[in-house]
């Protein structure tokens, strides 16, 4: 009966947290809802007997992801009012999508069917291993082809993403670490007599002595 309640309130919380998220109208409101509702679906993890599920969720998601996604909102100066200017405009076209997608939910709804005996394998376990370690297996044994397969397509998503935003710039100032480890002691020690009241040239003897010059003069 407890877990039963427990369950529903998760349930209701994790689904107005995610409604909350798409339509919150601060940004910062959205992401703190979001990490509402990773809370609250790993508690549903641990209804559910899956606690290294629900501890990944936590750590990774709320502790590394949602963290990362709120100081991303937070920096980036961003005018949210002029990027809803054409909401009137899509709307329509936004009502057409959510009803197609609500169709094809119900229509997977219907068509599924639990397995003959899936209550009974609930309440048995399949072994005496512990979750972490039964799901590992499964992991690391059934689908270790399609674990590295992710772990693939996330690392050529994360090539992608370095080359698209990289930007090479020409007015940047950079070490010649050629020059540096090639220099003599008289290339960069100077000793210089000036008369009194002459003075020197600082300048000049900055550019002979400084070892962050190149040969082309420049830093």
């Amino acid at each position: 009966m407890i877990a039963a309640i427990a369950f529903y309130v998760f349930a209701a919380i994790l689904i107005g947290s995610a409604v909350m998220v798409v339509t919150s109208r601060n940004p910062v409101h959205s992401v703190l809802f979001l990490i509402l509702g990773f809370f609250n679906a790993a508690g549903l993890f641990l209804l559910a007997g899956a606690e290294f599920l629900a501890l990944i969720l936590v750590i990774v998601y709320v502790g590394a992801v949602a963290v990362l996604f709120l100081f991303v909102v937070m920096m980036l100066d961003i005018d949210f009012t002029e990027l809803r200017e054409g909401y009137q405009k899509y709307a329509r076209l936004g009502l057409v999508v959510g009803a197609v997608l609500v169709a094809e939910l119900l229509l997977a709804l219907r068509a599924w069917d639990a397995v003959p005996g899936a209550a009974a394998l609930r309440q048995t376990p399949m072994s005496a291993a512990t979750n972490t370690a039964a799901l590992g297996h499964v992991i690391y044994t059934d689908y270790i082809f399609l674990f590295q397969a992710s772990g693939l397509v996330l690392l050529v998503a994360m090539i992608g993403a370095i080359v698209l935003t990289l930007r090479e710039r020409t007015d940047s100032k950079r070490q010649n670490i050629e020059v540096q480890t090639a220099r003599m002691p008289a290339d960069t020690l100077s000793l210089v007599k000036a008369e009194i009241g002459a003075g020197v040239q600082v300048a000049d003897y900055h550019r002979r002595t400084s070892p962050l010059v190149g040969q082309d003069g420049e830093r």
